[in-house]
């Protein structure tokens, strides 16, 4: 059970961002930089390190601009699903999960991390957006989630299903918001 809350928690963590996890799991990882992480584990460390320590510095800089945050929205919402799985199978490798267990936890894991950043991107869309202090509390919770995955899973996987429960909650309010909009018109004189 544990194993499945650290999975929840790093694909959460992919969910808010995509580099950031990344990083924090070939950084945790120790000397054997993302040995457990498809297709990075392929290339040279130092091209791997470069290329996600800039993103991830553009994530937690850039994403904040109106100008440029379009585009990161609609990168991390097309690669946000593989993000999640390939941190969901380093995860996965790394606690020693059967291959069979690992394949699933690791769709469920794209599954959420793709639920995630589309409630973010619901949220920039609504008329009012969120004040940049909660951009910057989603860049700590992505880190505290990425942390929590290796040293408190359990915290971890609280803290991403509690996210779940947000994306439902959420998700059903929207849905009935336009019905909310129709009724308030309808009744204007």
């Amino acid at each position: 059970m544990t194993e499945v809350l650290a999975i929840l928690s790093i694909a959460a963590a992919t969910g808010l961002r995509l580099a950031l996890p990344l990083l924090l799991i070939g950084l945790m990882s120790g000397p054997r930089l993302w040995s457990q992480v498809p297709l990075l584990a392929h290339l040279p460390p130092s091209l791997v390190i470069g290329v996600l320590a800039s993103w991830s510095a553009a994530e937690l800089m850039l994403s904040k601009e109106p100008s440029s945050q379009r585009l990161f929205q609609g990168l991390e919402l097309l690669l946000s699903p593989v993000v999640g799985i390939l941190a969901g199978l380093a995860v996965g490798r790394t606690l020693g999960l059967a291959t069979g267990i690992n394949l699933i936890l690791a769709a469920v894991s794209a599954l959420l991390a793709l639920v995630i950043q589309i409630l973010q991107l619901g949220w920039f869309y609504r008329p009012q957006r969120p004040p940049r202090w909660v951009l910057f509390g989603v860049d700590g919770l992505c880190v505290a989630l990425a942390v929590l995955a290796f040293d408190a899973p359990q915290q971890g996987g609280l803290i991403a299903l509690l996210l779940l429960w947000l994306v439902i909650r959420t998700s059903s309010r929207w849905r009935h918001w336009p019905q909310g909009g129709q009724t308030l018109a309808s009744r204007e004189p």
